[in-house]
């Protein structure tokens, strides 16, 4: 633990340095670089701008990028939707980019616009929440589903006392990721008669937005009065949740995927806190992740092919091994690693890091 809290304070710091060159609203983006490494350019498209996950995925992507001597393009959307994508990718494509690492809003409908940067000889890596896989050479996965969904539903058991209503307040509903790990909490739930008293009575969405994130959460309250548990397996949605709950001594307690420095002032096992532990994985170790895999790409070190394995500097599990995606189409992906529990132990040592 230690060994990985003084690289990511590094990382951190030297991302810090670099901030200003990290953002850009929608349709701005700023390039930098030597443009070494063969004069390539590498860019990352986040799903919106505003959001902190994002911005760290941004932060690792582009240290990674720079330290190849590579030009990094940084894009922001508007807004955490498809159409938003679009719009950037296309003009990344007629930029010529040598590759786009794209954290999607939408699995199908930023299809033909990847389907457009394939054919225009750019490299398609995603992150964090993955396209349809025949219009991507990889996919740069921060936890394998199984392992999330397991994780959230195992934490709903566990603080609901085993039984009880619960209710998922996740991004938006196109959201691959994250509905993803909803239907693996589903399936777990089905298939255990362990967690046959747990009842799921609502999914709603925040669209990773505060605003409409509070507001779905203060209509679970009002329409679930024996509510238990709100599972929010997104960092905005959570954020907002917990300071509801909070503010208002709610007895409904909370649990899902969040950023340590927005929520450890939420994190406790007492009833002054709304959330006893949430789970993560380093966002910047993601970007960096899917760094080296559009570098990997662009060098032809790999293709996309299952199997296939590069290095990706001192990350801890590197090299890397892309393994076959779970749904049987024989694409392939790039787990990062399990997800990351945080709690009233540990939150004060990760709340400064990200």
């Amino acid at each position: 633990m230690k060994k990985k809290i003084i690289s990511l304070l590094m990382c951190t710091a030297l991302a810090a340095t670099m901030l200003a060159g990290c953002g850009g609203g929608s349709g701005s983006s700023e390039s930098t670089g030597s443009g070494a490494s063969g004069g390539k350019t590498y860019a990352i498209v986040t799903k919106s701008a505003g959001n902190p996950y994002n911005e760290k995925e941004a932060e690792g992507f582009k240290e990674v990028v720079e330290a190849a001597g590579g030009t990094c393009i940084v894009q922001n959307p508007e807004s955490a939707t498809a159409d938003a994508q679009m719009t950037v990718i296309r003009s990344l494509i007629s930029q010529g980019v040598d590759s786009i690492a794209i954290a999607a809003n939408d699995a199908n409908a930023l299809a033909s616009v990847c389907q457009e940067a394939i054919d225009a000889g750019i490299q398609v890596v995603t992150l964090d929440s993955d396209v349809n896989s025949a219009t991507r050479a990889t996919f740069c996965n921060q936890a394998g589903v199984q392992e999330v969904g397991q994780a959230l539903i195992d934490a709903v058991y566990d603080i609901s006392g085993g039984e009880g209503q619960y209710a998922i307040l996740s991004a938006t509903s196109q959201a691959t990721n994250q509905n993803a790990w909803i239907d693996a909490m589903k399936s777990i739930q089905e298939s255990d008669p362990k967690y046959s008293k747990l009842e799921l009575v609502a999914v709603e969405y925040g669209d990773d937005k505060p605003q409409k994130s509070t507001d779905k959460t203060q209509a679970l309250l009002q329409n679930y009065p024996d509510l238990k548990v709100i599972c929010a397996p997104t960092t905005v949605g959570i954020s907002a949740a917990a300071k509801v709950l909070q503010d208002q001594g709610s007895k409904v307690k909370l649990t899902g995927l969040g950023l340590p420095s927005e929520m450890a002032e939420y994190i406790g096992n007492d009833d002054a806190h709304s959330c006893p532990y949430m789970f993560l994985w380093n966002p910047i170790d993601l970007g960096k992740l899917a760094g080296y895999a559009s570098i990997a790409l662009v060098d032809g070190t790999i293709t996309g092919k299952v199997g296939e394995t590069f290095e990706a500097g001192d990350m801890e599990n590197s090299p890397y091994t892309l393994t076959e995606l779970a749904d049987g189409s024989g694409a392939s992906e790039i787990i990062l690693g399990p997800p990351f529990q945080f709690n009233p132990d540990n939150i004060d040592e990760w709340k400064s890091i990200y």
